[in-house]
């Protein structure tokens, strides 16, 4: 049975954006690993989500019978998403650091996928994650350093929330300083260290 991996990317300047590069290159290497795969890929910047509103939360708790064509068209994306997501054996999640946080592209979508009920649940102990027995790769990118740093609040938020729903085994990679004068060095370092990520 084919692997499954969900890539989603979403640097703004897509195919050519750092996070992606070292997207399709984590992905060609589980490729590799796991042989026989299915991927579903989304670029977010290129097809990005209508943003989580008042309309989308309208259409997911609207009747069936009373949802107008628009609402159901909402309904039906965000149903779609949670699919991909419950389908996937693997996710590869571009997460470039823009202004301290995560795109909004990004965000988007995560507001589509937590659903309460079908991707996580609460109960008398808590809240409970239905996302399970996945491994999910977060590939950050960034112009300055921030990794362990008050100044990252993108990792963290992250964790956060994929935790929430479920996910434990979470790998990041890390490229940063690729605004400043070692940038090439530092891309090239975290290419080097995609092998290791998948090995761990």
């Amino acid at each position: 049975m084919a692997t499954k991996i969900l890539r989603l990317d979403t640097s703004v300047f897509s195919e050519h954006g750092s996070s992606t590069r070292l997207n399709q290159a984590l992905t060609e290497k589980l490729q590799q690993v796991y042989g026989e795969v299915e991927v579903r890929h989304r670029d977010l910047a290129r097809e990005p989500l209508p943003h989580f509103s008042a309309d989308v939360i309208g259409a997911l708790q609207a009747q069936a019978q009373d949802r107008t064509a628009a609402q159901i068209q909402l309904k039906t994306l965000a149903d779609e998403l949670i699919e991909e997501l419950l389908a996937a054996d693997i996710l590869v999640v571009a997460a470039p650091m823009y202004n301290f946080g995560i795109p909004s592209t990004l965000k988007a979508w995560i507001d589509y996928v937590a659903r309460a009920g079908v991707t996580f649940r609460y109960t008398s102990n808590g809240p409970e994650g239905l996302v399970r027995g996945k491994t999910l790769y977060i590939v950050t990118t960034r112009g300055g350093i921030h990794k362990d740093q008050q100044s990252d609040s993108e990792i963290p938020f992250l964790h956060t929330y994929f935790r929430f729903l479920g996910i434990t085994d979470i790998r990041t990679l890390y490229a940063e300083g690729l605004g400043m004068a070692q940038k090439d060095e530092q891309f090239t370092a975290a290419l080097a260290s995609i092998e290791g990520l998948v090995a761990a």
